[in-house]
């Protein structure tokens, strides 16, 4: 750690469905000296976020406008429905995209969806937010295409949803700016990439592997019981003096 690190936080801002606990735990269990402080911001802000220097590193949805950062692709998720659960499209287990032709979908203003071609029919509105187009489709007014995890961070007893796999996906990853690599970025970038803590590129003292040729020099020159070796000498057997 540099000392511009020392005593400050490593600051990780995130965007709504991703679940950054497991990367958390890790840090916490390997830099328990410098704490780990969460950011939740909404997607649309997340770039401008970091470029601000308002956080370390974040997890984001692509596409994002990579001007000054640096992104690594980390997992795509699956693109489901969002429906009333008397609806239609609940009877199938899994829903085609044409299968939503004569359907109103909602498009929300932060959709992280990258389309080419938009499923169903133009709903009467575009909602400000994701959460907001939940709220009317709870309403039977249309239907809502997102990640997965999106469906279940908005989760109602009233609505259910389906996968689409023929729908394009939203990919996370972790982002940051270029400019600010620091050695506590580094360290998440590992913790990320499952880096273990002797890793080349981990910055925790690990014990010096021994050389090769220093591991030659401790084995045995020859393989036998272990029995200490005797001088020729004394092999020979002589009658002893009387």
């Amino acid at each position: 750690m540099t000392d511009g690190e020392t005593g400050r936080a490593f600051r990780l801002a995130y965007v709504p469905g991703v679940t950054p606990a497991k990367w958390v735990n890790v840090w916490t269990e390997r830099m328990p000296g410098v704490p780990i402080t969460l950011i939740t911001v909404p997607t649309a802000e997340v770039v401008g976020l970091l470029r601000d220097g308002g956080a370390d590193a974040g997890f984001v949805r692509l596409p994002i406008d990579r001007d000054g950062l640096s992104v690594i692709p980390l997992y795509v998720e699956t693109t489901v429905v969002v429906a009333p659960k008397d609806h239609a499209v609940t009877a199938a287990d899994e829903v085609a995209m044409a299968d939503l032709s004569e359907d109103e979908v909602f498009h929300p203003l932060d959709d992280t969806i990258e389309w080419t071609v938009r499923p169903g029919l133009p709903a009467f509105t575009r909602p400000d937010t994701t959460a907001n187009a939940v709220e009317l489709v709870a309403t039977g007014t249309g239907l809502l295409l997102v990640p997965q995890s999106l469906a279940r961070l908005h989760h109602r007893k009233d609505l259910t949803y389906r996968p689409v796999p023929d729908a394009p996906q939203s990919q996370v990853a972790l982002a940051w700016p270029t400019d600010a690599t620091t050695d506590l970025v580094e360290d998440f970038i590992g913790i990320v990439r499952g880096r273990t803590v002797n890793s080349s590129r981990g910055r925790t003292p690990a014990s010096p592997a021994e050389k090769p040729a220093q591991r030659q020099a401790q084995k045995p020159a020859q393989k036998g019981s272990g029995r200490r070796a005797v001088p020729a000498s004394r092999k020979r057997k002589g009658h002893r003096p009387r």
